[in-house]
């Protein structure tokens, strides 16, 4: 008796939100190394280049006119107003990418990440929390790319980011940065053994589909 084949998979959708300064791009960056299945949709945003960037490598970097033609045709999955700029997520990158059976990540802001629940209520969510204000202040002046005025204003934004992460389906503490690429690495295992995930991989091996 041949062993049956099992059933074709789709991806999951992971959602990542953080203050700004809380750690949150460099363990995504440590996460894409760990996990070759893992696509990290870039988001379209309508701020400033900053020094090192590069344009569809960090963000796809358009003008408000463009944006909003995007808006209006529906091509967003999530779209927030941040800092006073505007930051997409590409709803085709993130269906294709699920339905080629790869993992997709999204970094955004808790707004969009309330959005894409609502769209996409099987997304899994991660808050990323610093472990003070004081140690944020500190790394964010330390990255040297704000003003004053401007790293004042995030912290004070970060007070309204972090009172959300309630709504977050983890919480992950950024103080030790291998122990949170651990925490990290533990969801995306805990994940992948879901009762949903198992039977729709190997289900129909037992005739369970």
């Amino acid at each position: 008796m041949s062993a049956a084949t099992p059933s074709e998979t789709t991806g999951t959708l992971f959602v990542v939100s953080a203050p700004s300064g809380a750690g949150k791009t460099s363990l995504v960056k440590a996460l894409i190394d760990s996990r070759p299945n893992l696509n990290v949709s870039i988001s379209h945003t309508t701020r400033k280049m900053r020094p090192g960037e590069v344009d569809g490598v960090d963000y796809h970097f358009v003008s408000k006119e463009e944006f909003k033609e995007i808006e209006a045709g529906g091509g967003f999955l999530e779209n927030a107003s941040v800092f006073d700029n505007f930051y997409g997520t590409s709803r085709k990158f993130v269906e294709d990418g699920l339905r080629n059976a790869g993992n997709v990540m999204l970094e955004i802001d808790w707004q969009g990440a309330a959005q894409v629940k609502l769209n996409k209520p099987n997304a899994v969510s991660i808050f990323i929390l610093p472990p003070s204000l004081e140690v944020l202040e500190q790394r964010l002046r330390r990255r040297n790319q704000d003003s004053d005025e401007s790293i004042e204003r995030r912290l004070r934004d970060a007070l309204t980011d972090i009172a959300q992460c309630k709504n977050f389906d983890y919480i992950v503490m950024n103080d030790d940065f291998d122990a949170a690429i651990t925490d990290m690495k533990t969801i995306f295992h805990v994940t992948d053994l879901h009762r949903d995930k198992q039977l729709e991989q190997y289900g129909r091996l037992f005739g369970l589909d």
